[in-house]
């Protein structure tokens, strides 16, 4: 692996390059075989298919790739029970969670279980109302109704309260998640989860959508309705691009045939209403335009008002629906940009508080709060921050004795092990390396910030405080045309554990720009020889200067699309550039 020899004051972003080589052999040996583009022929190298049958197989795959879902501990039993819950008509309630992986799993069990003609209604938690989770209260409410199986989505893994209550009531309550259990199950009728220390299950990353579509794949199996999942495979994808887990194995599968079929369509009503006012209606999607666009809406109703919204929507299945769905899919349009602003508002407060403070700023681990922060975005407002400064961070939103808090970390730190080795400091706490939700004793925030602080200080490694750039191949400009493109755009979906292609290209001119866009991205025209292309650096604007003081640069970037008065473009997606010499 090389490293960028310029300074990184002479950089837009500053990060270490790191330059990606493989085996040239097996490289020509996919282009001969698959008649790939070299250059993708590399990528697949590089992500581990070096063998023909493994490339072809991650470039094409099929809902026949998925693993037998009774491999997973504990899931025949749940389907069996729901199956003879659906044959008695007892009341069947699909309990889920109020972010995209939640919302999706929650609507996609549910129309599984009204269409085998269950009796099934569904819960989800308001996130201010009722906190996150499955907690006993609920479960007592719900045996109130009448239910008398219990199914949580995307949650429960560490309800062992909850669990216990609904034994005690005589509820079978079946938990269907994805995050790390504790060190002792719930004691509910079934857990599945591919994580529990006892399921040999061969994939451990799927979202909490992933699993509950195992579930649903058992159910299809079972009733021969196995053509009912080209329609659930729909909400699967959009889950699974929602919780960005590595797009590997099935969540690969989920995601690339969900894509494929929501590209093609037709959709419920409440689905197609969605994707009209997205913007995305008769195109072609790829991951960013779901990530982006769809992920956002469905995410924006449980973090400003409530996640039935975005349910409501997505279970508006009927054509005569239509006009309903239409008015939901706006209402959701108007809470994202309240979202937007209101996620704007605390980052620049956090911002100030970080740099202005250096007993919080110069820590290995950023800890802010405040009362009045909105507790739906606080969870975007960390990523602004770990995104901005390189380093973990944590923001809580005061209210009154409690804090509710919620974590994002950088890839060489685990937050969810921070939080075990300091479990003493919080009412509540669960979720993953990456990202972790809390609730904190407010007269303890001050020793919130010194514990977590000091272990991350322990922790965390000069080096790892350093943005990291994988570089996946050189590619002059001139070589950007059709059938790379064309090849390329068989690695779709990307997202994590399948990252956008990074290339680098020098020396590149900029031609016209940088124009700031949106106060935060900057716009800019490149040319290398008689290649010219739209070029964006987004959330750049703050350097600015370096674009406009080194006219000549050596750039790294992905390949991406925009649009304009319908057109749509290629362009290119600045990740760093540095002064070329």
């Amino acid at each position: 692996m090389g490293l960028v020899a310029a300074g990184r004051e002479a950089a837009l972003r500053g990060a270490v390059w790191n330059h990606l080589t493989c085996a040239g052999s097996s490289i020509e040996r996919l282009h001969r075989e698959l008649s790939l583009h070299p250059v993708v022929a590399r990528l697949l190298v590089q992500r581990g298919f070096a063998e023909p049958a493994a490339a072809r197989k991650f470039l094409h795959p099929s809902l026949d790739d998925l693993h037998d879902p009774s491999r997973l501990t504990d899931l025949d039993r749940a389907a069996e029970r729901l199956l003879g819950a659906v044959a008695r008509r007892e009341r069947i309630a699909v309990h889920g969670d109020y972010d995209a992986d939640g919302v999706s799993s929650t609507v996609m069990l549910r129309r599984a279980l009204e269409l085998l003609e269950g009796d099934v209604v569904h819960f989800i938690p308001d996130r201010l109302q009722d906190g996150y989770g499955l907690r006993a209260e609920t479960v007592e409410r719900l045996h109130a109704q009448g239910i008398r199986v219990i199914v949580s989505v995307d949650c429960g893994i560490r309800s062992a309260g909850a669990a216990a209550r609904a034994r005690e009531l005589g509820a079978d309550l079946i938990v269907t998640d994805h995050h790390e259990p504790d060190t002792t199950l719930p004691p509910a009728f079934a857990v599945i989860n591919p994580r529990r220390p006892d399921c040999t299950y061969p994939d451990k990353d799927l979202a909490g959508v992933g699993v509950a579509f195992k579930l649903v794949q058992a159910l299809c199996q079972r009733t021969g309705r196995t053509a009912w999942l080209q329609g659930f495979v729909k909400l699967a994808a959009i889950g699974t691009l929602a919780d960005a887990v590595p797009l590997r194995g099935e969540n690969r599968v989920l995601a690339k045939v969900g894509l494929d079929r929501l590209s093609a369509g037709p959709h419920t009503a409440g689905l197609q209403a969605l994707l009209e006012t997205s913007g995305l209606n008769g195109r072609r999607l790829a991951s960013d335009d779901v990530a982006f666009q769809v992920v956002p809406r469905i995410n924006a109703a449980g973090r400003m008002r409530s996640a039935d919204l975005a349910t409501k929507l997505l279970l508006a299945t009927r054509a005569a629906d239509a006009v309903q769905a239409r008015t939901l899919a706006e209402a959701l349009n108007a809470e994202n940009v309240r979202r937007r602003e209101e996620e704007a508002g605390i980052v620049a407060d956090a911002r100030r508080v970080i740099e202005r403070d250096p007993d919080i700023g110069a820590q290995n681990l950023l800890v802010v709060w405040a009362e009045g922060w909105h507790r739906g975005v606080i969870g975007i407002v960390a990523s602004k921050l770990v995104e901005t400064f390189a380093r973990p961070a944590i923001v809580l939103s005061v209210d009154g004795e409690e804090a509710h808090g919620s974590g994002r970390s950088i890839p060489g730190f685990d937050l969810l092990s921070a939080l075990e080795q300091n479990a003493d400091l919080f009412l509540r706490f669960g979720g993953h390396r990456q990202a972790a939700g809390m609730v904190v004793d407010s007269k303890r925030l001050k020793e919130l910030r010194r514990r977590l602080a000091a272990y991350a200080n322990e922790k965390i490694e000069p080096q790892d405080l350093v943005p990291r750039l994988s570089v996946d191949a050189p590619l002059p400009l001139t070589a950007v045309r059709g059938e790379l493109l064309r090849d390329l755009a068989a690695l779709e979906p990307f997202g994590r554990g399948n990252l956008r292609p990074v290339f680098q290209a020098a020396p590149v001119e900029v031609t016209h720009g940088p124009h700031t866009m949106g106060k935060r991205h900057l716009r800019m025209t490149l040319r290398q020889g008689p290649a010219v292309f739209p070029a964006v650096a987004w959330r750049a604007a703050e350097r600015r200067s370096i674009l406009e003081q080194h006219r000549t640069l050596n750039v790294a970037f992905s390949l991406g699309e925009d649009s304009y008065k319908g057109n749509r473009f290629l362009q290119l997606i600045v990740a760093d550039a540095v002064e070329h010499r």
